[in-house]
This record gives structure tokens, C-alpha cells and sequence, in this order.
């Protein structure tokens, strides 16, 4: 007697369910616009009463280096300051 539940390998594999279809499809998909100077300054004024040094730090170097976020969080400390100081420039590769 054959069990019916045995593979014999002639059977498919399960099918692989449907992914949904893109977000983007059939979209025009390009570079955001750039932030006009109104809203960096209202950006700017939201993070200085948080006391949010990092963050206000951070958004000024990218509108101030046209960096990416991804590039910013590469740095290090010792990129940006000098013994005791702020380096007036920075190189970053």
C-alpha cells in the first residue's frame, strides 16, 4: 500500500506567493527638490530650543556641505575638531 502523503519527486515545489507591485510603478521618481532658504531657517528654529545640539549640528554641515545623510553619519568626531577646537574646514572622501 502507497502512502499518498510520499513525494515521489514529480511534484512542484510550492508556488512562490505574488509580490505587490512597486510603490514606484509608473511614476516619475527623481531628486527632491532642494529646500528653499524659508524652510532650512524653519528647520533651524525648531532644533535650537530643543537643546539638540547634535541634530542642529548635523542639519547645518549637510545644508552648509550639500552632504548626504548617509555621508554625514560617516564622520567622526576627529574629522570635524582639532585639539580643543572646531576645524574651520573638514575633508570628507
Amino acid at each position: 500500500m502507497v502512502d499518498s502523503r510520499i513525494s515521489h519527486g514529480n511534484t512542484k515545489p510550492p508556488a512562490i506567493r505574488a509580490l505587490r507591485p512597486a510603490w514606484n510603478k509608473g511614476r516619475l521618481v527623481s531628486q527632491k527638490r532642494p529646500l528653499k532658504p524659508k524652510r532650512v531657517w524653519a528647520i533651524r528654529v525648531r532644533l535650537e530650543p530643543t537643546e539638540n545640539h547634535r541634530d542642529l549640528a548635523l542639519f547645518n554641515m549637510a545644508i552648509d556641505s550639500k552632504l548626504r545623510g548617509c555621508e554625514l553619519l560617516k564622520i567622526k568626531l576627529v574629522d570635524v575638531m582639532a585639539p580643543g577646537q572646531i576645524k574651520e574646514r573638514a575633508s570628507v572622501l
